[in-house]
C-alpha cells in the first residue's frame, strides 16, 4: 500500500492520547498496546474506517471485528443483553485477557460484524483503558497482516503496517504474544473459540457456579 506516512509516538508522550483521539475522529487507523497484543483500532461506528482495517490487514471479510471497551458502562452500547453467567465472568475476569461473544446491538454497522454476536473485551492496561474511555470504545484487532506473526513492539508493527496506518503508539515490548481467551456466550453453555491465558475449564466452572 504505502500511501500513508505512518507516525510513531510513545505512549509516555503527553500529546499521545490527544493525537490518537484526533486520528480516530478523522476516521483513520491507530495501533496501540493492550495487555495481550498490539491492537489495530478505529471508530466502531465508522463503516469506512472499519473497511480500512480489513484492507490494512488483508483480513478475510468473513472475520468480524472485536470491540474493546474501557469501562463497563460502554458495554451496553454494543450488546443487546448480557446473560447472567456472562456477567459473572465479566465481574471476575475483566479487565483481563478474556473476550466474550455476546448478543450484538442490531444497530451496529454490518462492517463491524454481520453475525448475531459481537466479541467484546476490556483490556488490563492503563493507557489502553484511558484511550478507550476517552474514545468511547474501539473496534480493535491484532496489529499484523493476516496470518503473519503478532508484533511484540512498535518497530515490528511498523515492519508490517508501515503506510497502512496513520499512527502507532509505542508502549514498548509486550511480555507475550498470546491473544485473549475467546468464548461464545450466545448459547446455554459457553463454547471455546480460542484458547488463551485463562483456561476454558476455569471459565466453565465460573459459568456453572451457583
Amino acid at each position: 500500500m504505502g500511501a500513508l506516512t505512518t507516525r510513531i509516538i510513545s505512549t509516555n508522550d503527553p500529546s499521545a492520547l490527544n493525537l490518537a483521539l484526533e486520528t480516530l475522529r478523522a476516521g483513520r487507523l491507530i495501533v496501540f498496546p493492550t495487555d495481550t497484543l498490539y491492537g489495530l483500532g478505529c471508530d466502531p461506528d465508522n463503516p469506512a474506517a472499519l473497511t480500512a482495517i480489513y484492507t490494512a490487514k488483508n483480513r478475510p471479510a468473513m472475520k468480524a471485528l472485536p470491540v474493546l471497551i474501557g469501562e463497563i458502562s460502554q458495554l451496553h452500547m454494543f450488546v443487546e443483553s448480557v446473560p447472567i453467567q456472562a456477567a459473572r465472568l465479566i465481574a471476575r475476569y475483566w479487565p483481563g485477557p478474556l473476550t466474550l461473544v455476546l448478543p450484538k446491538n442490531p444497530l451496529l454497522p454490518r462492517e463491524l460484524t454481520p453475525y448475531p454476536g459481537l466479541a467484546v473485551r476490556m483490556p488490563d492496561k492503563s493507557f489502553a483503558r484511558s484511550l478507550l474511555v476517552a474514545a468511547g470504545a474501539l473496534a480493535v484487532t491484532s496489529a499484523n497482516i493476516s496470518d503473519r506473526e503478532n508484533p511484540q513492539n512498535a518497530e515490528e508493527v511498523r515492519a508490517q503496517l508501515d503506510g497502512r496506518v496513520d499512527l502507532i503508539l509505542d508502549g514498548g515490548k509486550l511480555r507475550g504474544s498470546a491473544g485473549s481467551t475467546i468464548i461464545d456466550c450466545l448459547g446455554s453453555q459457553p463454547k471455546l473459540l480460542r484458547e488463551g491465558p485463562i483456561p476454558f475449564q476455569t471459565l466453565l466452572d465460573s459459568w456453572n457456579a451457583e
